[in-house]
């Protein structure tokens, strides 16, 4: 055995590399009893954000919907006895063999902690899953752990062995206390993670939902439950012999039965120090709570399920982009029109597309930071073709109702999208310049709100010409001036970078509708006398068309 220096509890650990699996297991000197737990500040949390300074290894587990959780503060104590020997504990792990993590009472809880920092140093890909087994182990997270680990992979990795008999896993659910972090201003209560196998001598049953683990807990908890240790040995020897009880087995037989069979094999019913404990009430909540998952169960959204469905729907509006541009006007401009019956059917592809984006997007928002950040990898590719070619059909809609300024109110999926892109690290457009002009008629607009900014650039175009009609005097260093001028250099820019479909130029389109409207404001001399501009004289010497061939190019004077 090994020791780790503590002021209270020593935490020891000890490596057994076994020929099918390894096993590192963790204990703490003195054994930690409920007594312990009862003491003041023992049931108290303590913040991740506070833990960035001295102990920052969770912020990985951190997601966008969860920005913060708290954990108890003396399992972290111990925990971080431990942070001068987790690089040691690492090299010895095997990533080709299965590895069984485990501990007793508050061992198990630092058992668990140290599972939590190994899911950050691992990948999952090409490494086997470890598997955490406690024992008696005290409750270490509230609800925003517990919401962290449920929309992850990561809560299979963790089963949890609970005595009939043990109070030490039931101590802290009567518990409130809030964390300790000046920014804290809630209750908290602490929440169960994990799978829990609830044991007795009538046998074993696991449950995986939170909240039945959690009132199970607290009906059977008492203040004189037993002061002793438990031996889980004899558990262990029973698991050998007797079949568990999964809390998948009712689905092949009445519901009903098959919870009330689960719930009586945990030992309620016999002779125990609980009190008040209504079993029918209980087992009538476990029946609420597990109707009340099979729709999560059944209708879990699997991305890779429904990928080649989505294939197929951004074939379809592949080929409603290349019919639009056989027809002389650009898809975005034949959808804003409206003009053709499959339009309507475009429509349909949108909405299925729209769907499962915003679902996947959300789900990833819900992961922990590590495993977001893979996934996010790897639909970086489909979330990016697909932006850019739905979102422009958006602001189609959007202008075509007669609405204004769409970035102000821009759906949610779309900008994370393209956060993602942003923060993604890979190299700036330009260096990919040779290849786009090889290609440039296939390009999508890499900017998907381009057309929203042509939109506001015909509506400062409209609302100019009024106001020279209305009045001898005109303001030229007014904000739409100076939106218009701001907007040649970005379409300018896009175009330098070949950043933008060819399709703009098309006759139809209202990016040249902007341009009529434009040079009618330059010839009555609105923009100032005798005015120009790169994009100005770009495009009244139609030097343009040979951007589709990606023979375009740009004299210095253009690049300034």
């Amino acid at each position: 055995m090994n020791n780790a220096p503590s002021s209270d509890f020593l935490v020891r650990f000890k490596i057994d590399k076994r020929p099918n699996c390894n096993v590192i297991a963790f204990v703490t000197w003195p054994p930690c009893t409920k007594e312990h737990l009862q003491a003041v500040g023992a049931a108290d949390f303590v913040s991740s954000s506070a833990l960035k300074d001295t102990l920052p290894l969770f912020e990985f587990l951190c997601s966008k919907a969860n920005p913060c959780f708290s954990i108890n503060k003396l399992a972290v104590e111990r925990f971080k006895s431990l942070r001068g020997v987790l690089p040691f504990l690492r090299s010895e792990i095997s990533d080709s063999e299965p590895l069984i993590i485990t501990g007793h009472g508050l061992g198990g809880s630092v058992a668990s902690l140290f599972t939590l920092w190994l899911l950050s140093e691992i990948n999952l890909s090409k490494t086997k899953r470890p598997l955490c087994v406690t024992f008696g182990s005290p409750l270490i997270g509230d609800e925003d752990l517990k919401a962290i680990l449920q929309y992850s992979v990561w809560n299979s990795c963790f089963l949890h062995v609970v005595s009939a008999q043990d109070p030490l896993p039931r101590v802290l659910t009567s518990t409130h206390n809030s964390p300790s972090t000046e920014s804290a201003s809630r209750t908290n209560e602490y929440k169960p993670f994990g799978t829990f196998m609830l044991c007795s001598e009538l046998g074993f049953t696991c449950f995986e939902d939170p909240e039945f683990i959690l009132e199970f807990l607290k009906a059977t908890y008492s203040e004189v439950s037993p002061h002793f240790l438990v031996d889980y040995k004899p558990v262990v020897e029973q698991l050998k012999l007797k079949v568990i009880c999964e809390d998948t087995s009712w689905f092949s037989q009445p519901l009903l039965a098959g919870i009330t069979v689960q719930v009586l094999a945990t030992g309620l019913g016999q002779q125990q120090p609980w009190q008040n404990i209504d079993i029918n009430a209980l087992i009538a909540k476990a029946e609420r709570e597990f109707k009340s998952m099979i729709p999560m169960k059944t209708q879990v959204f699997d991305p890779s399920k429904e990928l080649n469905d989505e294939k197929i729907n951004m074939a379809r509006m592949e080929w409603y982009k290349k019919a639009s541009k056989h027809s002389g006007i650009g898809y975005y401009d034949r959808d804003k029109n409206q003009s053709f019956t499959s339009d309507q059917d475009v429509e349909k592809y949108k909405k299925t597309l729209t769907c499962y984006w915003e679902k996947l997007v959300d789900e990833v928002d819900k992961k922990p930071q590590k495993e977001g950040a893979s996934f996010r990898t790897r639909w970086l590719f489909g979330g990016t073709n697909y932006r850019r070619m739905i979102e422009p059909l958006d602001i189609a809609a959007f202008y075509r109702d007669g609405h204004t300024g769409y970035l102000k109110g821009r759906p949610k999926h779309y900008k994370l999208l393209e956060q993602r892109l942003n923060n993604d690290g890979r190299p700036a457009s330009n260096a990919n310049i040779n290849s786009k002009k090889k290609n440039v008629e296939a390009n999508l607009t890499e900017d998907s709100c381009f057309w929203a900014h042509v939109e506001e650039a015909r509506i400062s175009c409209k609302l100019m010409l009024i106001r020279n009609s209305e009045s001898s005097i005109v303001d030229l260093e007014g904000p739409h001036k100076s939106n218009l001028i701001a907007f040649e250099g970005y379409v300018l820019g896009l175009l330098r970078n070949y950043a933008v479909s060819p399709e703009i130029f098309l006759t139809k389109s209202s990016f040249m509708g902007w341009w009529k409207e434009y040079k009618e404001i330059i010839a009555k001399g609105i923009m100032g006398t005798f005015y120009s501009s790169p994009l100005t004289e770009l495009m009244k010497t139609r030097r343009y068309s040979h951007y589709a061939t990606g023979s375009l190019e740009f004299p210095e004077i253009c690049m300034q």
